[in-house]
């Protein structure tokens, strides 16, 4: 059995959805595999080429526009001049996986077999891959939560499993602005939604794109639930240490039972916000354990940052009548659209939600560049949660600045009108 935690590095699907393309170029005449329906086309690649033909501000894509720590970007330079530019062990660099292993037992408490416990694959999209295609068989049901990052399905469906979906939703809110730890899991309905068929669940805190942090008394239901009925759970963690206020980021992983059934994955790219390359990861790692809860850790230095930018984007999101849901961590804030009236343009594929052409609308008339949160639900869910849009706030101050002109210019427009 794979066993936690799977630490990893960046997650990028650009490669697959290239290939995939390409292939259509040469064998056109060829029908593509069943197992592909679904990474084929995704609205990473629609929106992000839409963002470019348009010069937008990019406040849709989840990555940094500022510079890796400079420690980080030091091992780099080191590692290439020291001769490391070739085959290295095939499940991670030795002294990788004795970081990440001695760093991690660290935090959950556990003795952590480097060269057995631990795999470093080619981004957090890859370890996904791979859990599916390794442990999910024909027929078998694997539990997606509600919204999700949008590659969870195809890939399960890839394997011959069967996704189940249940969704987080929204509690009335009075009198302040909504939060995501205001979107909530029944328990009940979750309860019912295992059984003898259930191989997996898959869980993603801080979530993108909602900025929910699963809390202990969250976990502890899930983790009983994946006990009784024997199932796995892979945890998507990979924006762990970008947690704020006074929230916590807590791992299953270290619950009651979970151990042997959890594999957890994580991101190197996110950790050191170098989405774009992955080496020097080890040094990295090292220089934190021995800062880990110290004020100089850049851990806690981030979070504070990205939090500043957060409540910078979220106030301003709200003064020009978009109304935004805080997150409680990771790098998105979503933002509920439905009062905004603009008069868009009809679309001739009819089956695309409101905020598709919303975000279309707002890239190409206005230069800013959103997602559609839509497209991190199933088909049977997306009419009930296309009011809203989901920004990144991890971006410079000045990239923030000018999303912040657009916007308010937009609301001074609307106001004239």
């Amino acid at each position: 059995m794979l066993r936690a935690p799977a630490h990893l590095v960046i997650r990028n699907n650009t490669l697959i959805n290239n290939i995939l393309n390409s292939q259509k170029i040469k064998m056109s005449h060829h029908k593509s595999s069943r197992r592909i329906e679904g990474l084929d086309k995704n609205v990473w690649v629609e929106f992000t080429q839409l963002a470019a033909d348009y010069s937008a501000v990019n406040l849709g894509q989840g990555f940094p526009d500022f510079s890796p720590p400079n420690f980080v970007k030091e091992a780099y330079t080191k590692a290439i001049n020291g001769g490391l530019n070739q085959y290295t062990r095939a499940f991670g660099h030795p002294p990788l996986v004795k970081i990440l292993a001695k760093f991690f037992g660290k935090l959950m408490s556990q003795d952590i077999d480097p060269f057995n416990e631990v795999l470093v694959t080619i981004g957090a999209y890859e370890a996904l891959f791979c859990f599916f295609q390794a442990m999910v068989d024909d027929g078998d049901e694997v539990i997606i939560i509600e919204p999700y990052f949008d590659c969870y399905e195809p890939m399960v469906r890839m394997a011959g499993g069967q996704p189940v979906f249940i969704s987080l939703r929204p509690k009335p809110v009075f009198g302040r602005l909504m939060t995501s730890a205001d979107w909530v899991l029944d328990p009940v309905e979750l309860a019912n939604k295992f059984n003898k068929r259930t191989k997996a669940i898959v869980i993603n805190t801080p979530n993108n794109p909602l900025g929910k942090v699963l809390k202990c008394e969250e976990l502890q239901v899930i983790a009983e639930l994946c006990v009784k009925h024997n199932a796995l759970c892979i945890s998507d963690e990979v924006y762990e240490w970008l947690v704020y206020d006074a929230n916590e980021h807590k791992r299953i992983a270290s619950m009651p039972g979970m151990w042997e059934r959890t594999v957890t994955v994580g991101s190197a790219g996110k950790t050191f916000s170098a989405t774009g390359w992955k080496q020097a990861v080890a040094e990295g790692f090292e220089k934190e354990f021995e800062l880990l809860g110290a004020p100089e850790s850049y851990f806690i230095s981030l979070r504070k940052e990205l939090q500043l930018k957060r409540d910078r984007l979220a106030a301003c999101l709200a003064s020009v009548g978009l109304k935004p849901i805080i997150p409680e961590g990771g790098y998105f804030l979503m933002a509920d659209i439905s009062e905004v009236n603009v008069d868009l343009p009809e679309c001739t594929k009819t089956e695309q939600p409101y905020d598709h052409r919303f975000v279309k609308w707002l890239t190409i008339n206005k230069g800013l560049a959103t997602i559609p949160v839509s497209a991190f639900y199933s088909t049977d869910s997306k009419k009930g949660f296309q009011n809203f849009i989901r920004f990144c706030f991890v971006k410079e101050d000045a990239t923030l600045s000018k999303a912040e002109d657009i916007l308010q210019e937009w609301s001074r427009t609307r106001k004239i009108q």
